[in-house]
Parts: structure tokens; C-alpha cells; sequence
């Protein structure tokens, strides 16, 4: 079995430590690096974890793990110390919990990232789970300062509310689709006329299939109002599934592999229906073919 990291055993100790701690906090180094590569692969001969074992590969041990990192990160937020680098590494930690409960990450198209990086971009995205938010840091965080748009509950959340305040997500009720939009379109353009990039899901809750009619076009219409390019994101993310009793606390699949492809920017021109098309047609794309590789592994 692969051996554990110092993350596994000290990263509470270090978050617990933050309110007194007077210097730069340091975390535990991660050995993921996604700068100057085009995408990144599980190695072949990756072994889950022997924790994982121990624990009868029970989906606990994953979400100590994860949702260890957002408590760690409530920690810190109110300190001023979830900066871009400890979201990184938090993030970081989720990707090799990943891998210790057995699941492969295929990463691609960090090529196009870099095309945009460092510029305000709205990145336009399918969305299935929760594990979403807790790796987009690790895969984007170097190449833009991104925020994002969460549901207005989240921010009654203990240490999540945190941990998505430090970054100045844009909340909405998904009771009144009106009022979200003007929301959204005017905190949206102040974010990205301040350099920043932000992360849309038009999908209106978590699902594992893309119906087009559902995939709505606030991502282009806010990139056509700033003047912003759209940066096509197709993920798969169902190596968690949905729960049944708490949506959030589901069974992980570690057989689905976790996917994300970043498609080349896209200037949106006209009423942007050519964009929102060219947006959906990638999505769908990736999503047929990584379902695919999903089946040679059942082999």
C-alpha cells in the first residue's frame, strides 16, 4: 500500500494552531504541480491507502478527509490566512485523497488555462458534485484568481460560510431567477473589472447528465457584458454520487474516474447563442468520451 503523508495525521494539529500562530503558517508540501504541463494523469501503479483499508473502504474515510479540509480552512479564514496558497494545498489534499481511496484524476487542456491566465475570464462549467469545489483550487488556483457563484445557504454553514467568504463568492437564492441574474451580472462585472476571473454553473442544481435546455446562458450573457472571454470547463465528478438521505454524504465510486478538460477561450460575439453552443458541445463531448473510459474500467 502507498505510504501516508504527514497530511493525513497533522492537519488538524497545524489548523488548530493558526490563532496563535504569529508567523507564516505553513502546510504540509503537496507533490502536485499542474505549471507548465498540459494535463496530468494518476500514475498507473498509484496504490490506494492502507487507512483507506483499515477502514473497510467506507466512504467515512473520505469525508473525514474532506470535509477536514473546509473545518481547516473555517479555521483559518477568519485569520486572514487562507490565502492562495493554502487553498492550493488544501485542494492538493483532496486530489491524493482521490487517489488513496483508489480513484484516478485525468486532468487536461491546462494549455488553454494558460492562454488566460493572470486575465478576467468567466469560466462556464457542468456541475455534479460537491468534490467540485474542493479541487478546482489545486488545477486553477496558479493560473487565475478565481471566484465563484454557491447557493445563498452555504453562508449559513459553520467553517464553509468561511471558507467561501475569504474568496467573495457571489451568493443567490435559486428562488427568484430575475433577481439572481441582476445579482449576479453586477457583482459578476465588479469582480472581473477588478482582474479576477469567476466560475459559473448555468446548470441550476448537481447532476450527472447535461440536458441543454437546463444549461442556462448567464455565463455568456455576464462574459458578453464585460468584454470578458468564456473558458469552457467539462468535469466529471460523480466518483461521488448523490446521497440518498443526505445529499451530501452519498457513496464514492472510486471505479469513475475524475475528469477535467478545459476547451480553448472563447470570445463571445453577437447574442452569444454561437458561444453557449460551442460551450455545450464540449461539455458533452468529454462527457461521452470519459463515460467510455469509465466502462474499460468495469472490464
Amino acid at each position: 500500500m502507498a505510504g501516508e503523508s504527514l497530511a493525513d495525521f497533522g492537519l488538524f494539529r497545524q489548523a488548530a494552531a493558526v490563532a496563535e500562530h504569529t508567523g507564516d503558517y505553513v502546510i504540509v508540501p503537496s507533490a502536485y504541480s499542474f505549471y507548465n504541463v498540459d494535463g496530468y494523469d494518476t500514475p498507473a501503479d498509484n496504490r490506494s491507502s492502507l487507512w483507506f483499508h483499515l477502514c473497510l473502504r467506507s466512504r467515512w474515510y473520505y469525508y473525514f478527509g474532506f470535509f477536514g479540509t473546509f473545518f481547516c480552512g473555517g479555521i483559518m479564514a477568519p485569520f486572514g490566512k487562507l490565502d492562495a496558497n493554502a487553498q492550493t494545498r488544501f485542494s492538493n489534499s483532496n486530489l491524493h485523497l482521490i487517489e488513496k481511496c483508489g480513484g484516478r484524476v485525468h486532468i487536461a487542456g491546462l494549455e488553454n488555462l494558460r492562454m488566460v491566465a493572470g486575465k478576467p475570464v468567466v469560466v462556464v462549467a457542468n456541475h455534479m458534485s460537491l468534490l467540485e469545489a474542493g479541487l478546482l483550487h489545486a488545477v486553477m488556483r496558479g493560473y487565475l484568481d478565481v471566484s465563484f457563484v454557491v447557493k445563498e445557504s452555504l453562508l449559513r454553514v459553520p467553517f464553509f460560510r468561511d471558507v467561501i467568504k475569504s474568496i467573495d463568492v457571489i451568493p443567490v437564492t435559486r428562488e427568484n431567477p430575475r433577481e439572481d441574474l441582476k445579482t449576479m451580472l453586477r457583482e459578476g462585472k465588479r469582480i472581473l473589472a477588478s482582474g479576477r476571473s469567476l466560475l459559473v454553473f448555468p446548470q441550476s442544481t448537481r447532476t450527472e447528465l447535461l440536458d441543454p435546455e437546463k444549461f442556462n446562458t448567464i455565463g455568456v450573457k455576464l462574459a458578453r457584458s464585460a468584454g470578458v472571454p468564456v473558458l469552457p470547463l467539462a468535469l466529471k465528478t460523480d466518483f461521488v454520487a448523490n446521497g440518498r438521505l443526505v445529499r451530501d454524504l452519498g457513496p464514492i465510486r472510486p471505479e469513475r474516474i475524475v475528469c477535467f478538460e478545459f476547451a480553448p477561450p472563447i470570445e463571445v460575439v453577437g447574442n452569444g447563442q454561437e458561444a453557449q453552443h460551442a460551450i455545450i458541445e464540449f461539455i458533452n463531448s468529454r462527457l461521452v468520451e470519459w463515460r467510455k473510459l469509465d466502462a474499460e474500467r468495469k472490464r
